[in-house]
């Protein structure tokens, strides 16, 4: 994971990132829970989500960033990414396959840097985006 070397000179506007697919289950979420620290009822208790009005219990936004995260990082390089930020559009919940969606939109030059703006979201099995955002990586030239 973010091992593949990538130069300035090979990307171009448009270009997308492999795609990665997960079924968010409820290990995942407990699971996720264990390794965050994030123990919220929402999150792992049936009853209390639904005690809540919700009708189940729902995955951690974190972890879906997370994820998106390790998307983007497969594809510049952990090291070369400058800035990552996202929003929560929707919920997530167990059962849901997630795919990955990592788009260039820009290149440019900025203070002696290579940036590529990337366009990056996580969207379910029906399309619908759960998590959308941006990321800066600063990518070496080939030459």
């Amino acid at each position: 994971m973010g091992e593949r070397k990538l130069f300035f000179e090979d990307v171009n506007e448009g270009d997308s990132a492999p795609e990665l697919r997960h079924e968010l289950t409820r290990t995942d979420l407990v699971m996720y829970a264990g390794a965050s620290g994030d123990f919220n009822p929402m999150h792992h208790d049936e009853v209390k989500a639904k005690e809540s009005g919700l009708p189940s219990v729902f995955g951690h936004g974190m972890f879906s960033a997370g994820f998106l995260a390790r998307a983007v990082t497969d594809y510049v390089g952990v090291g070369n990414l400058r800035s990552y930020k996202v929003r929560f559009v929707k919920q997530t919940w167990p059962g849901e396959t997630f795919t990955t969606s990592v788009v260039v939109r820009a290149k440019r030059k900025e203070d002696g840097e290579q940036l590529v703006d990337l366009e990056c979201a996580l969207s379910n099995q029906d399309g619908e985006v759960k998590v959308s955002g941006q990321a800066t990586a600063a990518l070496p030239s080939r030459g």
